[in-house]
């Protein structure tokens, strides 16, 4: 087979043509769309980058803030630890001052539950002691006891202060009923008489009339009754003052 040198020429012309050809519409456009596609994926790429270094800024400050809300409820909850121990501590000093206060409170009632009842003993006591006094006088007392008591009077009125005369005078001047003389035992004339003398020498020249009569529960002595004046030397009288006395 002989090499024709003109077919060879132009099949290599050909080919040179058909390379043109190729590069020229369509090797160069695929090149370009290769290009594009590269920038694409390139920019693609990219943006996902982008994206995920965003999402780890938005992971480490997710973390962050967890971090921060974890320290924040910590805070939160120390605050809170130590505003109820506070207000624990405050309650139970208010309850031990409520406590005590009701202790004083208790101490005092009883203080003064015992105090009522030692001065009821006390009064009941001296009631029963006034009681088996006033039985005691009663049988040991008599007509020789009351001439005593009646001189003790007597020589009481001679011994009274010039303010207390006076102030009898003016009771008797004012008073309209007569003076009244109580007495355990009934007086005599000469006893009467004595007491009207004593009278009518403090109470000048005041006219006054004379009550008499007995009541045995003055044990012994006389009660005398002038207006609003009160004279008396008597055992019930006495032992009354005695018991509310010793009482106070």
């Amino acid at each position: 087979m002989e090499l024709n040198w003109t077919t060879f020429v132009l099949e290599i012309i050909n080919f040179l043509i058909l390379v043109w050809i190729l590069k020229r519409f369509l090797y160069k456009p695929v090149l370009e769309v290769i290009a594009r596609r590269r920038a694409g994926i390139e920019q693609t790429l990219a943006e996902a980058e982008s994206q995920r270094s965003e999402a780890q800024a938005m992971q480490t400050q997710y973390k962050n803030r967890l971090s921060d809300w974890e320290k924040e409820k910590q805070a939160a909850h120390e605050a809170l630890r130590t505003e109820l121990n506070a207000e624990r501590s405050r309650r139970m000093v208010a309850l031990e001052e409520s406590m005590e206060r009701e202790r004083h409170k208790a101490h005092a009632a009883e203080q003064r539950r015992l105090e009522e009842l030692m001065r009821s003993n006390e009064t009941a006591a001296l009631e029963q002691a006034g009681q088996f006094v006033s039985r005691l006088f009663s049988r040991l007392t008599g007509p020789e006891l009351e001439a005593r008591l009646v001189e003790l009077l007597l020589d009481e009125l001679a011994g009274l202060p010039v303010q207390r005369q006076e102030a009898l005078r003016a009771a008797a001047a004012s008073m309209k009923e007569p003076i009244t003389v109580i007495s355990a035992y009934p007086l005599d004339a000469a006893q009467r008489q004595a007491l009207e003398q004593a009278f009518g020498q403090v109470l000048g020249e005041v006219t006054v009339l004379w009550k008499f009569h007995e009541d045995p529960e003055l044990i012994a002595g006389l009660r005398i009754s002038i207006g609003p004046w009160m004279l008396g030397a008597n055992l019930h009288d006495e032992l009354s003052y005695f018991v509310e006395g010793t009482h106070d």
